[in-house]
Parts: C-alpha cells; structure tokens; sequence
C-alpha cells in the first residue's frame, strides 16, 4: 500500500508541473484519487477572495448545477469548519453528522453508510484557503489516521499551486497595470502636440495628419531621411480609434530580404531550417492596431506581391502554414525614395503603390522649415541637459547663425545629434561655436535676422518675416508665395500688414 500512495504522490507531482492551468491541474489531482485510491466525489473547495465564501473549484462526480450549489460561509458545514478550524475532520456516518449538509445533493441516499467523508484543510503559509474533501470506503472501526496524512501531504501541493496561480495573477494585474501606463506616457509623448514646430509648412502638414488620423485610410508618408515620419505615424496611431491596439514598427531596410518575409507574416515550426517553433509576424502582432512600414521603398519585388495581397485581401499565411488568419491592421508606410519615379522605372509596383497612396503626406526638410530650428534647438538643449546633468541655458548668437546657415542635409535627426554632441562638450552657460560639430562652422555663416537679446517669440517672428519677404522676392505675386510658404493668401496677407512689409 506504501508504494501505492508513493506513485500517487509522484503522479499528482506531475500533474501539478505539467500545466499552468490550476483547474485542469486540480482535475488531474481528484483523478489520480478516483483512479488509484478509490477516494470518491473528490471536491476542493477555494476561499473567494471577494466575498470571503468557501466554493467548488472542481469536483469530480458532480454536475455543474451540484457543483453551482457547494457554496459555504467559514464555519458552516464540514467544509466551513475544516477552514475555519484549520484541522481535518472525518464523518464516518454522515446521517449522523449535524455538520454535514449535503448542500450539492450529489447524495441522493444518505442511508448508504458504504462511504465515510474525509475532509482536510488546503494552506497557503499559515492561511487556510479552502479545503480538499473526498468520500472514502467505509472502514468501520479502523482508523483513517493514514488516509488523512496522505490527504494533508496532497492538500499542502495544491496550497503551493494556489500560490503560484495567486503570484501569477499578481503578476499579470501589475504588468496590464504596467501596460496601460505605458500606453498613456506613449500617448502624451507621441500626440501631435509635441511635434516641435512654428513653420507654416510643418502646420500645413500636421493638419492633414490629424484630419486622417481618425479614419481607416492608409497613409504614406514622404520626406527625406530625418524630417520625423517615424514620430508623425506615432502621432496618427495614437490619435486613432485604434491607439488602445498595437503599433507595430517594422524597417524594411534594416532586414535582409530573406528574413523580412517571415518577420511580417511569421512562420510554423518546421518552415525551414532552424523554424524550431511557430513565430507570430508582424502583422498578427499588429491585429486591431496599427503597423508602420518604414522605408517601404526598399521591398523587394517578390515581397511587394505578397504585401499587396495582405492590404487587398487582408488576411495573411504563416510561411510554411496552410491556415488563413484574417486580420484588422492599419497601415501607414514611409519612404525617403521617390515611389512615383520608381514604378515608371518597374522597380515598385503600381497597383501596390496606389494601394498605400490613398493619403499622402510630405514632411518638409528643415532647411525649408529653418524658423523652427530656435524651437527644437531649445528643447534638444532641455533634453540633453537632462540626460548629461547639465543646466546650459541655450545657444549664443554666433552658435545660432551657424545653425540657421547650415543647410542639414540629415535635417532634424541631425540637429539632434548636433545638440546632444554640444551640451556634451559645452562648459559655459551657452554653447557656442567652439562646441558644434567643425564640418558646421567650416560653412560661412549667413548673417541673422534675430536681434541680439532677442527673446523665442521674437526670434521665431524676425525669421518668419525673413522667408515672407524672400517668398515675395522670389515668386513676385502673394498668390505664389502663400502657396511656396504653405499658408492661404488670406493669411499671408495679415502678415505683410503685420510686419509691414
């Protein structure tokens, strides 16, 4: 018998380790008693956390509407007193037992005196949780001292699965808690109203971009390398219906094209060499939310085909899988390149392009947006004075006429990395000539507008009406130049008047 209830212990050991799924682990438990030892109507009973009342977990032998029925206060019945008490109990006669209530009513006749209840308590640490019971063949005078023991041993496996399971969703409460934090810091950062911006151009653009950000339609975002597409499809997504959903970000270019297949629609196990398992792609991680293809332009062929089918049919096959998943993804891609040149030139495929063209949008170059530069100067300054511990007010006047005759080529990507490398090496309060990159300064610089002293709205002010009065120079009519400087006629008007030009 010994060796009985050893193999009973290492089968429910087993059992227990082999699923993270606590009802389907219990279920395991109450069989290998049904099975091994003859224990009947194997039942645990868990305490609810929420109203503090003692309820079947799982039973074995009983219906659903039994199972609905075995719900019991601390203390009451031979459940609740095992709970209350923290000690075993065991009815040998339970037409005799006051405290058996026989609320499932899985026992029609309590006259058949041809089983005894055993009932021991289920402990996490020191706290009672619930308790396992099961019927057990009558013995009669003999003790069921034995059964109990192996009862505690079991009830005491289930305790530390009940903990894990409690840990677990800890855990899990505290990471959806994480998640929804992120998501809200994601959604301040990424709103359009922390694009950095005064320009005209950049105002014209992000307008656009908000209108379409509530609908459905795909976008495609042009602008060469550095104008911020990356932080514009950010702002869409998060402005959307679907901000609650995924953005999943994907750059065509930094994949090779053997691997980018697979990374946007995933793979099962054994697709090729080294699939050990099934991989989700990027476009199921995406489902519900959005996903950004970033320098779309860089697809192959082959691949343009199989993307074009996704945006068409929109579902999708696992490479090496015969399953069609049906997805709901958001689209918005971006690239540097000139896709209408390209289809002429049969390097991208025009059905595919005019799928992903449905609202375009072109990100200005900063050297056609340069009044903007004091403003991202500015924050850039605050954003790596704080990374670095440093308190440097800003930019002198000679930094700043560097800056505004540079003609950023790497646009604000590369102001950025210009800033960062001067607070890094500025002493002083401002930075000044001495700390910008030299292929800056080797440039002659073209004298400001800006007035020394000048504070940020009039620096943003002596600019703009600098590019309103190259714009009438240049295009000799105010109808073009409203439409060179992207803003209505009407608008240009009010600042000739208001700069008196």
């Amino acid at each position: 018998m010994r060796d009985v209830k050893v193999q009973v212990l290492v089968e429910i050991g087993e059992a227990l380790s082999s699923s993270l799924d606590l009802e389907k682990s219990l279920h395991s438990i109450l069989k290998v008693l049904s099975d091994s030892l003859e224990m009947k109507r194997g039942t645990i009973t868990l305490v609810d956390p929420v109203t503090n009342e003692l309820k079947i977990e799982v039973a074995q032998g009983l219906t659903r509407q039994e199972k609905n029925r075995g719900r019991y206060k601390i203390g009451e019945g031979v459940t609740g007193k095992v709970v209350e008490s923290g000690e075993p109990m065991v009815v040998p006669d339970i037409e005799a037992e006051p405290l058996f209530l026989n609320k499932t009513q899985a026992r029609k006749n309590l006259h058949e005196r041809e089983f005894a209840f055993l009932c021991v308590p289920i402990k996490v640490g020191n706290k009672v949780v619930g308790a396992l019971s099961v019927d057990h063949l009558f013995k009669g005078d003999i003790s069921y001292e034995e059964d109990i023991k192996l009862l505690m041993i079991i009830a005491a496996m289930v305790g530390q699965t009940v903990k894990v399971r409690e840990l677990a969703e800890k855990d899990r409460k505290a990471i959806e808690a994480e998640n929804i934090k992120l998501r809200q810091q994601l959604k301040g950062k990424y709103k359009f109203g922390n694009v950095i911006y005064t320009s005209p151009a950049m105002e014209t653009v992000l307008e656009g971009a908000r209108q379409v950000a509530s609908t459905n339609a795909a976008v495609l975002l042009l602008g060469e390398s550095g104008t911020g597409k990356e932080l514009v499809a950010s702002a869409i997504h998060y402005a959307s219906p679907r901000s609650e959903k995924p953005l999943i970000k994907v750059a065509c270019a930094a994949l090779p094209e053997n691997l980018l297949e697979s990374e946007l629609f995933g793979y099962e196990r054994g697709a090729f060499t080294g699939a050990m398992e099934r991989k989700i792609g990027r476009f199921e991680m995406a489902n519900g939310g959005t996903i950004f293809l970033d320098e779309i332009g860089d697809l192959s062929l082959a691949t343009q085909v199989k993307l074009l089918r996704v945006l068409q049919e929109k579902e999708i096959e696992r490479l090496g899988g015969t399953q069609t998943i049906k997805i709901d993804v958001r689209v918005i891609c971006a690239t540097h390149q000139d896709l209408k040149k390209m289809v002429e030139e049969k390097k991208f495929r025009d059905d595919l392009f005019y799928r992903i063209n449905v609202f375009p949008v072109m990100l200005p170059p900063l050297r056609d947006r340069k009044e903007d530069i004091p403003l991202l100067v500015a924050h850039f300054t605050h954003k790596y004075n704080k990374e670095n511990n440093k308190e440097i007010e800003g930019v002198n006047r000679a930094a700043l006429d560097i800056l505004m005759a540079y003609n950023w080529p790497g646009n604000v990507r590369e102001l950025e990395n210009v800033i960062e490398h001067a607070v890094v090496l500025c002493q002083k309060e401002l930075i000044s000539p001495r700390d910008l990159p030299a292929n800056l300064s080797t440039q002659s610089p073209v004298p400001s507008p800006v007035p020394t002293g000048a504070t940020l709205p009039k620096i943003v002010e002596s600019i703009e009406k600098q590019k309103i009065k190259e714009a009438l120079e240049k295009h000799k009519t105010q109808r073009k130049a409203a439409k060179a400087l992207g803003i209505t006629e009407r608008m240009l008007g009010y600042k000739i008047g208001k700069y008196g030009l």
